[in-house]
């Protein structure tokens, strides 16, 4: 970064700021929020409670970045039966620093969905269009170069051959000049440190990383944030700032967290969804992991949007932690691991989550309960991947089942149980969104159709809380358009 642009990060803050416009949260929503009212000209002030760090500060995918950019280092967890372990980034850029960067458009009939029962204004597919479009140069959404990862191929293959839709799908990526077309091609994540965040900087915005945002209190026409700096010790107040405008972008989690810590709850925390994620890790007899092999992009939308499969990170550290279900086969990571790879089954569930603040307490406590029918929905997923996973040639699979069963060709999907173990199914998720819904329904919405808190002057949220259901797809692509689409229409510019 320039020495211009670095002067726009303040490290060391004084006990008061004052901006016009006040930004919480630097992830895909909060960054693109933030810079398209700084290119408009506007006082505007970004707030991450995370480090501020390039994104080559450590290897992707590594332990390094689960420590250095991970909230708790990826361990969190929604209380429930089953668990699910669920990320979320803590840096500024947010998740967009630390996920695979698979990218989609809302599907039409989810923005169906969201119009007529949470009468969310202006989200036709024409409506969102230019946003897509925009958003797709900006960050260079565009498909591989060259060869897909061995282990992404394999699943790929496995649906063709039983005859399943599958596909490459793009990524937010700028990749290398391609030579040799038999390899993986190299690249770069076009993640917010790498476009949205250098914009707004360079259009005037100043950024307070390691801050975390601890109150909000309208007071006199304009908004009080409490906040405690990492350099802020014992002996030192926290960091006062004030604002005309507030945009809280923390995210699916941490967005009503805040809120109702400021006691603002009125449909705030109450309708949490996410994808839950159950995983598989194959063993096939050739290898088809390596060190580079990058991340997988081909995923299998035959079943969509019930579930769907795709390809997860498999280096060896991933793949240790995945064999901790099957302790006695832990030793095939060492001997095997590139014969090894991830598989997941993802599921658009019926379930809710609650988001609730305790006394005392940093983090919220975050609960979610999967039905009956989520957990054989689940259950069904697990089935077809292990179906297909054998068709694509693999000799021994191991679902992510604490103790749970081992499955080989000749037993095949036979040893699995009839339903899921509730307190031994280990799941997972990195996507979270819906706990402050949009639109004008006001019995169950929290904001209005672009993103402006229902009751409250000059008080907006801008990330993946307000989409109103699981979309059933990555979810960037859906929060990147509808918060461009809510800050063009803050700025009157729709």
């Amino acid at each position: 970064m320039s020495k211009s642009l670095n002067d726009k990060v303040i490290t060391n803050p004084p006990q008061q700021l004052r901006c016009e416009i006040a930004v919480v949260g630097s992830g895909p929503g909060g960054a693109i929020t933030a810079c398209l009212l700084a290119e408009a000209g506007r006082d505007v002030l970004l707030i991450e409670e995370g480090p501020f760090l390039p994104l080559e500060s450590c290897v992707p995918f590594s332990k390094d970045e689960m420590v250095q950019k991970y909230r708790n280092g990826g361990l969190t967890i929604a209380m429930g039966a089953p668990k699910v372990q669920y990320v979320e980034g803590r840096c500024v850029g947010g998740g967009s620093e630390i996920n695979s960067g698979l990218y989609y458009r809302t599907p039409s009939e989810i923005l169906e969905k969201w119009r007529r029962e949470f009468q969310v204004e202006a989200l036709n597919e024409s409506d969102l269009l230019p946003h897509f479009e925009t958003c797709e140069q900006d960050v260079t959404v565009c498909y591989l170069p060259g060869k897909a990862p061995d282990a992404s191929l394999k699943l790929h293959e496995g649906a063709i051959a039983l005859g399943w839709k599958s596909f490459e799908v793009p990524r937010w990526f700028q990749y290398d000049k391609q030579i040799d077309q038999t390899a993986v091609p190299k690249g770069t994540r076009q993640s917010m440190t790498k476009t949205f965040i250098p914009r707004a900087l360079k259009a005037g915005c100043k950024i307070l990383p390691n801050t975390r945002v601890q109150l909000i209190r309208f007071q006199g026409n304009k908004w009080l944030l409490k906040s405690n700096h990492a350099s802020v010790t014992s002996s030192r107040a926290g960091v006062e700032i004030e604002a005309d405008y507030l945009f809280i972008c923390g995210g699916a989690v941490q967005t009503p967290a805040l809120l109702r810590r400021s006691g603002i709850t009125n449909n705030i925390g109450n309708s949490l969804q996410m994808h839950p994620t159950i995983k598989l890790t194959a063993h096939f007899p050739e290898n088809v992991s390596s060190t580079d092999m990058g991340v997988p992009v081909h995923q299998v939308k035959e079943f969509a949007p019930r579930f769907s499969f795709g390809c997860s990170i498999s280096s060896p550290a991933y793949l240790a932690l995945a064999m901790n279900d099957h302790p006695a086969d832990r030793h095939e990571v060492d001997k095997n691991w590139q014969k090894m790879a991830i598989y997941y089954a993802m599921m658009t569930p019926s379930g809710r989550g609650t988001i609730r603040c305790l006394p005392g307490f940093r983090d919220p406590l975050v609960r979610y309960g999967l039905t009956d029918g989520d957990l054989q929905t689940l259950l069904e997923g697990l089935q077809k991947l292990s179906m297909l996973l054998f068709e694509a040639g693999a000799t021994t699979l191991y679902p992510s089942i604490t103790q749970g069963p081992k499955l080989t060709k000749q037993t095949k999907i036979d040893k699995l149980p009839n339903t899921l173990p509730r307190k031994l199914t280990n799941l997972m998720t990195i996507h979270l969104f819906s706990s402050c819904p949009m639109g004008e329904n006001k019995k169950v919405c929290a904001v209005n159709s672009f993103g402006k808190v229902h009751g409250f002057k000059n008080l907006y949220v801008a990330d993946a809380s307000l989409l109103c259901t699981a979309p059933g797809v990555n979810p960037q692509g859906s929060i990147m358009a509808i918060a461009r689409r809510n800050a063009l229409h803050f700025l009157g510019k729709l």
